[in-house]
């Protein structure tokens, strides 16, 4: 794998600094990577990107209603067939089904999705550094190389 792109819904921010700071911590081990909102996306560095990382933050109540914020745009990414894709949203306190629901927006647009990552805002640090080895471990296991089923999945382990 040689490039990435972070594509990120951000309302207060929290979601763009997780972005940049995946994209930045990418670049550091070795993957060229960028980071974008999803108002602004580098479509050439989408269509040469082996991984493609979308991220929202989330919205809806705080027990209950969760889904990634900024869902239209999300909606209306460029197609993105073929190409290994993880998912990331941040959330304060709760983030109930944000994740599962951002997957399926991106494997309705072609992604083939092999995992994600939930990022407390409070813990972003670690949250985002835990994230990247999962993915750095996926990357060097030739997981994006596999079909998803066979690539096993990159849960979650900040809740």
């Amino acid at each position: 794998m040689t490039s990435a792109i972070v594509i990120y819904e951000s309302m207060t921010g929290n979601t763009r600094k997780a972005g940049e700071m995946i994209a930045d911590q990418l670049t550091a081990a070795g993957i060229d990577t960028v980071a974008c909102s999803t108002k602004e996306i580098l479509l050439q560095q989408l269509s040469e990107a082996d991984l493609v990382i979308v991220g929202s933050w989330t919205d809806g109540l705080f027990l209950f209603g969760q889904k990634p914020g900024g869902i239209v745009r999300l909606a209306n990414l460029p197609v993105i067939d073929g190409k290994k894709a993880a998912v990331y949203c941040t959330y304060a306190l709760d983030k109930g089904k944000t994740l599962e629901k951002l997957s399926n927006v991106v494997a309705r647009r072609g992604g083939d999705v092999i995992g994600g990552a939930s990022i407390r805002r409070d813990r972003m640090d670690e949250s985002v550094a835990d994230f990247v080895d999962r993915l750095l471990g996926a990357i060097d296991s030739g997981a994006l190389e596999a079909p998803a089923e066979a690539a096993g999945e990159l849960e979650s382990a900040n809740s």
